[in-house]
């Protein structure tokens, strides 16, 4: 199934919580949305079980992660072509 007008198609949730952990780090996300499972003892597995059976905490990850999507980091070129 296609989903051209879908920015998110293609990732999975653990995908945009690793990539928004990176970025921001566990105290900042905990402060962007504040849910217990990024505030106290914080791990990917105990997000991922969280934000999968509460709708409106996967929402404002996704959000968040479209938001921020311009500023997390990426390569930009290559190194292997940039030689």
């Amino acid at each position: 199934m296609s989903q051209p007008n879908n920015p998110l198609h293609g990732l999975t949730l653990e995908t945009i919580l690793t990539e928004l952990v990176d970025h921001y780090g566990w105290e900042k996300l905990g402060q962007e949305i504040k849910v217990k499972c990024f505030n106290q003892d914080p791990s990917i597995k105990s997000s991922l079980k969280f934000l999968r059976t509460t709708p409106w905490a996967r929402k404002q990850v996704e959000e968040l992660y479209l938001r921020s999507k311009a500023t997390i980091s990426q390569p930009l070129i290559d190194d292997a072509t940039n030689q």
